[in-house]
């Protein structure tokens, strides 16, 4: 275990509040600008810290690791999501990981009735109109949206952030429907008033709204494939604020463009900054770049989780949110 104070290196900016925190506990190595760090800055990085903090768009793979030095004994990661770690090969060099899970339950539930909102009530497009001085006024017929309420809302994947959507969604009048590794204790289910479904194909065929809340991991890549896709009722409308690899992009860029899906409301994409440049063009589409979690509250205790962890793997414990591969 070590002793003394901990050389830390953090790949991003984080909230000063955060920093200066650090600064107080750490010998600490913070960015100059709010910029990913090079391949060869994360090399110089994990040879030279005991703790890495990284956030998600660090790729800490198989390859950086291997050229990680004999001090570096903790990934402290910024966010909760590790897809970008590889935590079997970090724990084969006898490197833990940390994450910082369910600070950022509630914000990102908010975004995701947010997107289903904006999406059913062209809430992009009314704005759009407002803000080119383009709008001829009130008309019976103008951008006629739909009624959330009474629609059915299949949740793919029912943790604390799927809950979450659900608890919500339900105050809105919408039935809860749900897909999950496995299924809900009874007493979570009455108080969801959540149906369950073994088949995600079956679910995703009946349903008026999707949500994706499930991570991504090699079980969930494209598990949102053309072939189900093709499943959605054509007026149904997809909303994803959790990981871009769950759907098949270019599959759901088709359908939208087809009038085979009637929208989408996407926060997070499959190859991250680059999308699908026709995406952009739909008018039936809300893009957003990846704010679910963006709030000054959930990022500050992002913040005081990552220093919980280093700290008491400093002072000899294991960090109290470990990843470990087989909870992946």
């Amino acid at each position: 275990m070590p002793t003394g104070r901990l050389s830390v290196v953090v790949t991003r900016r984080l909230p000063e509040a955060v920093e200066t925190r650090m600064k107080e506990l750490f010998d600490v190595k913070l960015r100059d600008d709010d910029t990913p760090m090079t391949r060869a800055e994360l090399t110089e990085a994990v040879q030279q810290a005991d703790v890495l903090v990284p956030t998600l768009s660090d790729d800490i793979g198989a390859g950086l690791i291997a050229q990680a030095g004999e001090r570096l004994k903790l990934i402290a990661n910024y966010g909760a999501g590790v897809d970008h770690i590889d935590v079997a090969t970090a724990r084969q060099r006898g490197i833990l990981v940390s994450n910082t899970p369910g600070v950022l339950t509630d914000d990102t539930a908010d975004m995701t009735m947010a997107l289903i909102l904006a999406v059913t009530r062209r809430i992009p497009e009314g704005l759009a109109m407002m803000q080119s001085d383009d709008w001829p006024g009130w008309s019976p017929t103008a951008l006629l949206g739909g009624r959330v309420g009474g629609r059915r809302l299949g949740i793919l994947g029912m943790g604390r952030i799927g809950q979450a959507v659900a608890r919500r969604a339900r105050a809105f009048g919408m039935q809860i429907h749900y897909h999950n590794r496995t299924r809900l204790r009874d007493e979570i289910e009455d108080e969801l008033e959540a149906t369950y479904w073994e088949s995600l194909d079956q679910m995703v065929a009946r349903m008026d709204v999707v949500s994706v809340n499930c991570p991504h991991t090699p079980s969930t890549f494209h598990l949102l494939n053309a072939r189900r896709l093709k499943l959605m009722k054509p007026e149904a409308v997809l909303v994803n604020t959790s990981r871009g690899e769950v759907i098949d992009e270019n599959a759901l860029t088709r359908m939208l463009r087809a009038g085979e899906i009637a929208g989408a409301g996407l926060d997070v994409y499959e190859r991250g900054r680059s999308i699908n440049p026709r995406l952009r063009e739909l008018k039936n589409v809300v893009l957003l770049p990846h704010m679910g979690s963006a709030t000054r509250e959930g990022r500050l205790e992002m913040g005081e989780k990552v220093i919980i962890n280093i700290k008491t793997y400093q002072d000899g414990h294991r960090p109290p949110d470990q990843v470990l591969p087989s909870m992946l």
